[in-house]
């Protein structure tokens, strides 16, 4: 280590461009794992939040919400396997919506649930609502950000409904599109609105049941309820529409990422390495150690890969507090460290070629090389 940092020492400005170069490259690693967990967040965050293990689907519907047409019977079936307060009944629609004292137009998913359930909506800001107050919903607080406050009336542009905002939540988000909550008073009556008929309404009142359930609950209720099957929270957030996509691209860009950096630094110091050719064999005869000699080229590595890292770190927390709220980026403590350790063990698997090379010098030839 004392030889690595001696010849940092000595070549500053030959490692400083390397560090730059370092520097840069783990700051797009780290801002593109960020934008694709923002991206996630932001597709997912009301499924993702909710405080329930285990989702009811019907069979045919591909794990998928929005597919799926269950009923009041299929409910009461469920509830007599898991109790009434372990399930849940859940019923979602994407609209547009405008607001009476805006001119903007707005796409969201709309979120029946029962007020009391396991699904009713933690308010940041506001007034609850209840099953029985009809005419007022909860929407995602990003909303606030296009003109919708509290106390605004939404209208629905499919049905024509309006609706009083009585307050927000926070981090509700569905395929991208802020959560209105409503109860179902309300939603019976706007599909009513759109089918005509109230037996239609009827006949499939709910897209999914979530619940709380063990092993052996779940096994009876895919016993005991046809046509439907059980899901688990995990399974539920793949099968919203888009995420796998989305989240498949942005992993190939960041794992691209990862294999640009090792080839990059792996080419630099491979060209250091020949260039220190007779060092390293005149050191060679002097009786130094292979161990020696290599520790020293992935001393460097490490030194100049943790540094490098630790300052775009600093660049990546900063730029998140400069970028607007609008902009999906989340960067956990979980996320930066499983993203630093593979940033530095790419880094020194790239230095395993330096090392391969340090280790076929012949010492006399290239003695004889500087003689000459």
């Amino acid at each position: 280590m004392f030889l690595a940092l001696r010849e940092m020492r000595h070549s500053k400005a030959r490692y400083m461009l390397i560090m730059v170069i370092m520097l840069l490259v783990s700051f797009l690693v780290l801002f593109v794992t960020g934008l694709a967990q923002g991206l996630a967040y932001a597709n997912i965050s009301a499924v993702k939040n909710m405080p329930t293990n285990h989702y009811v689907v019907q069979d045919d519907a591909d794990q998928t919400f929005r597919r799926s047409q269950l009923n009041e019977a299929e409910l009461q079936e469920v509830r007599s396997v898991v109790g009434d307060q372990n399930a849940t009944p859940l019923s979602i629609q994407t609209s547009t919506i405008t607001a009476n004292d805006t001119d903007v137009k707005a796409d969201v998913t709309f979120f029946a649930v029962d007020m009391q359930g396991l699904l009713a909506p933690n308010i940041v800001q506001g007034e609850a609502i209840t099953n029985e107050k009809n005419g007022s919903v909860i929407v995602d607080r990003k909303l606030e950000q296009s003109g919708i406050t509290i106390g605004s009336t939404i209208v629905d542009q499919a049905t024509g409904m309006s609706w009083n905002v009585a307050g927000y939540v926070e981090d509700s988000s569905y395929s991208h599109t802020p959560v209105v909550y409503m109860n179902t008073g309300d939603w019976q009556a706007m599909k009513q609105g759109v089918s005509g008929t109230e037996e239609s309404v009827k006949s499939a009142s709910f897209n999914v049941f979530a619940m709380n359930a063990t092993s052996d609950q779940i096994a009876n209720i895919s016993d005991k309820v046809a046509n439907i099957e059980v899901i688990t929270q995990k399974e539920a957030i793949s099968s919203i529409p888009g995420y796998k996509e989305e989240q498949g691209s942005l992993l190939m860009m960041t794992v691209f990422l990862f294999v640009i950096a090792a080839f990059v630094l792996a080419v630099f110091f491979y060209v250091i390495t020949i260039q220190k050719t007779s060092q390293f064999g005149i050191l060679k005869a002097m009786g130094t150690k292979m161990s020696y000699l290599a520790w020293s080229v992935v001393g460097q590595v490490t030194v100049l890969s943790v540094a490098s890292l630790c300052i775009s770190l600093l660049l990546t927390l900063g730029m998140n507090r400069a970028l607007p709220e609008s902009m999906p980026f989340q960067l956990d403590t979980s996320t930066i460290v499983i993203t630093s350790s593979l940033f530095i063990a790419m880094s020194l698997m790239g230095s395993l070629i330096s090392v391969a090379k340090v280790a076929k010098i012949d010492a006399l030839e290239a003695i004889g090389r500087t003689g000459a």
